[in-house]
């Protein structure tokens, strides 16, 4: 096969707003390195890490919810933090969701790769680093928003399924999040309170809780009610109306904000609660009394065992999960891909296509 010179991409110029994604017909080809393949990728999808990363939320200095300023990004957000492990590099290209064709492999790397089907881990650790390093694909490295990219062979996962690209690239990044909450709290039959059930970690948590046995309580909007419920949810929750005291074993939250302190009044004594996500804003109010005397557990989620997604994958090609995509669009429109998912009339992931 002759692969071009030149591909086209979405570069991240810097941290700021929609301006700062610009579309280029002209990148150089990505070469695989020692141990890598080169993917050329069918499908991708919009996440809010991508949109977090390009505003510069993840910056200590912003403390405001994700949706205040995510059209023209947020002053003040420092360079030096605005990523998930600190400070990126320009350009970069995002996109943490990718299912395409190994088209080539670096030295090391078993011509027999050439040719598979795979998604790509999108949050690992990298070979050799320490216990705490983290890389995350379209983050600390270039994702797929762009028709090739590189990874290591062995987050280069084979995928056997009949879905097409788009569906299996609204896997990676929401699903393996949510995975790896319910894995950190070891969730199983269970009562769980899940918070903005209807995002894309949302919905793929409610799925994933109920594939465990859980009893799933979703909170949303009344509009997303239904379509909650048709995904497996047993109960929903108006997510403007007062959460039930001592009701639920284990709290999956993706939303913070203000009324965060009322989660930790819905969990049972001995109860967890665990969070990868802070939609609502950051910076919370915790009573300590309710902490001790309920003998409640915390859980920030992050990093990821790698069985988390070699299990994901596992639940895919078995269909025990769907996917669920509300809306498609092409690489090129990805600020009109990124404003219809900041508008959150949508329920899922919207998908990006990559490949002609």
């Amino acid at each position: 096969m002759t692969l071009p010179e030149t591909m086209k991409a979405v570069r991240l110029t810097g941290h700021g707003g929609l301006d700062k994604l610009e579309w280029c017909d002209d990148v150089p080809m990505p070469q695989p390195e020692v141990g890598e393949v080169l993917i050329r990728v069918g499908a991708s999808a919009v996440n809010n890490t991508d949109v977090n990363t390009r505003t510069g939320w993840y910056s200590k200095a912003v403390r405001g919810d994700t949706g205040s300023a995510a059209t023209e990004g947020y002053a003040g957000a420092s360079d030096a933090d605005g990523g998930w492990s600190g400070a990126l590099s320009f350009p970069r290209i995002q996109g943490a969701d990718c299912c395409g064709e190994i088209v080539a492999v670096g030295g090391g790397v078993d011509a027999a790769r050439i040719g598979q089907r795979v998604l790509v881990r999108p949050m690992y650790r990298p070979a050799g680093a320490g216990p705490d390093a983290l890389v995350t694909f379209g983050s600390e490295r270039n994702g797929g928003f762009a028709e090739y990219t590189t990874v290591g062979e062995e987050n280069a996962l084979r995928i056997e399924s009949p879905l097409s690209d788009v569906e299996l690239a609204s896997f990676p990044c929401a699903f393996s999040t949510a995975e790896g909450m319910i894995q950190r709290a070891g969730l199983g039959d269970e009562r769980v309170l899940i918070t903005g059930a209807s995002g894309g970690v949302g919905s793929a948590a409610v799925q994933l809780a109920k594939r465990r046995g859980a009893h799933v309580t979703a909170s949303t909007s009344p509009a997303k009610m239904e379509a909650l419920k048709a995904l497996g949810a047993d109960a929903v929750i108006d997510r403007n109306e007062p959460y039930p005291d001592d009701a639920f074993d284990v709290v999956l939250d993706l939303v913070g904000g203000p009324r965060w302190p009322e989660l930790l009044d819905a969990l049972v004594p001995r109860g967890r609660y665990v969070t990868s996500g802070a939609i609502a804003g950051p910076i919370v109010e915790l009573d300590l009394r309710t902490l001790y005397l309920k003998d409640l557990t915390l859980i920030g989620s992050t990093r990821q065992d790698p069985r988390v997604f070699t299990d994901l994958v596992s639940y895919i090609e078995a269909g025990e999960i769907n996917p669920v995509v509300a809306e498609t669009y092409p690489l090129a429109d990805l600020h009109a891909a990124q404003k219809a998912f900041l508008e959150k009339s949508h329920m899922g992931k919207i998908g990006v296509v990559i490949g002609g």
